[in-house]
């Protein structure tokens, strides 16, 4: 008995998962509200943290430089949604 219910519950749960994530494609491909921008654009710093031979690390800081994002839950597009990189701006890649 509690299996049968926990195996609807995880059936619902992915399916619930399915629908939302279809909805937020299709409102980015049809453009839906029709006042919203599929995509927008955030300033990123990137940095790079080189390992150097003593251990020390350095790093390289590049200028700022716009990325091109999605207005979404989900990534679609190849593009990272904008509220993720809004709250990454500061990129930090090891090397």
């Amino acid at each position: 008995m509690l299996r049968k219910i926990l195996k609807r519950i995880i059936v619902v749960a992915l399916l619930s998962l399915c629908v939302v994530y279809a909805a937020d494609y299709l409102s980015v491909r049809l453009r839906i509200p029709g006042s919203r921008e599929p995509l927008g654009t955030v300033q990123v710093q990137t940095t790079y943290a080189v390992k150097q031979k003593d251990g020390k690390t350095e790093f390289y800081v590049n200028p700022p430089q716009f990325q091109t994002c999605v207005n979404s839950l989900f990534p679609h597009m190849g593009y990272t949604p904008c509220w993720y990189l809004r709250r990454h701006s500061a990129q930090e890649i090891e090397m």
